[in-house]
Formats: structure tokens, C-alpha cells, sequence
């Protein structure tokens, strides 16, 4: 048989022509490999629905008292505020890549939550793009956000960190954010 009839006989697309099989008598009995024993008969177990006379004891309730604090401290109850999570604003760290292997600097720093300036402009377009591609992973699964500041320049911004509008001019004024 050829290899390509092996192939579609393997699919399932034409009926195998090998006949080399033992037939099967459906009309005997299959018999168990051990003989089974017979089972010991299970007896059901009497439940009672009715109680029991003198199980139950019924104890007299005790009015509480007021509560007292202990002496020498003095209880002070919680305001009912609710604080907004604020973003936590950090510094940014640049990072300007010269191979594949700086990938692991720009994931170990949005791990730690702080943003990262990727710059591409001095990088293959190859690498580039496989950068590119790594930090918007990395941003992805961080719940982070990845956005283009400038030209082949990219900021990463972890959750819940917010970049500074001081942080935002200071990086302009290097050339690497563009309002």
C-alpha cells in the first residue's frame, strides 16, 4: 500500500482493504474472568422519627448587660469614609534597547510598577519590532498600557501608575515626549 492511500486510509477517507481481521461471535456469552460470589445481604438500619424523652434541657436566657470597655482604653469609633485608590506617580525609567536581551530590564521594571520609556531609534527594524511586540505582551498581562510618545518611542505604563505632568515635560524637554 502506498503511503498516500496509508495517509487517507488514516483519515478515515477510504475503508482500509486489509482483511487480516478476526471475526467476531456475538452470539456466545462474554464471561467474567473471576467467578463472582453472591453478596451478603444488607440490612437497613431502623430510623426513629419519634424523640427521645429527656435529651433535651432547655437553659433560661440571660438579659445582657451593657458593655463596658476594659479599663483604661477607650474606644473610638471608625469613620465611615471611602478612600479612592489614588495612582501611585513614579519616575520613568529609559530604557534604550541594543539588543533582544535588554528585553528582560523593560519586563523586571514594569513588573516593579514603575513606567518605562522604550527608544527605538537607533535599533534595527527587525529587533523593533520584535521589542514592540514584547512590551505590548508584557503590558497586556500586567493590565498595563502601552502608548506611542514619539517617533519609534514608546512609553509603558504598569496599572495603576500614573506619569506626572512634571515627569511628562521633563521627558519632553530630552526629546522623548511629544504633547
Amino acid at each position: 500500500m502506498s503511503v498516500f492511500r496509508r495517509a487517507m486510509v488514516y483519515l478515515g477517507l477510504v475503508d482500509d482493504d486489509y482483511d487480516d481481521y478476526q471475526p467476531y461471535d456475538d452470539s456466545q456469552p462474554v464471561a467474567p474472568a473471576r467467578p463472582s460470589r453472591p453478596a451478603a445481604p444488607v440490612e437497613m438500619a431502623e430510623t426513629r422519627l419519634e424523640p427521645q424523652g429527656g435529651g433535651i434541657r432547655t437553659l433560661p436566657r440571660e438579659q445582657p448587660g451593657p458593655v463596658e470597655p476594659m479599663s483604661g482604653v477607650t474606644v473610638q469609633p471608625r469613620p465611615a469614609v471611602v478612600r479612592p485608590i489614588v495612582p501611585v506617580q513614579s519616575k520613568v525609567h529609559v530604557v534604550e534597547p541594543a539588543g533582544f536581551g535588554d528585553a528582560q530590564e523593560i519586563g523586571d521594571r514594569l513588573k516593579a510598577s514603575q513606567p518605562v520609556i522604550v527608544t527605538l531609534q537607533a535599533v534595527d527594524p527587525d529587533l523593533s519590532r520584535r521589542l514592540i511586540d514584547f512590551c505590548s505582551g508584557a503590558t497586556y498581562v500586567l493590565g498595563g498600557s502601552m502608548e506611542r510618545v514619539a517617533k519609534n518611542v514608546f512609553l509603558l505604563t504598569p496599572s495603576n501608575v500614573e506619569v506626572s505632568a512634571e515627569e511628562r515635560r521633563r521627558l519632553q524637554e530630552r526629546g522623548l515626549y511629544r504633547s
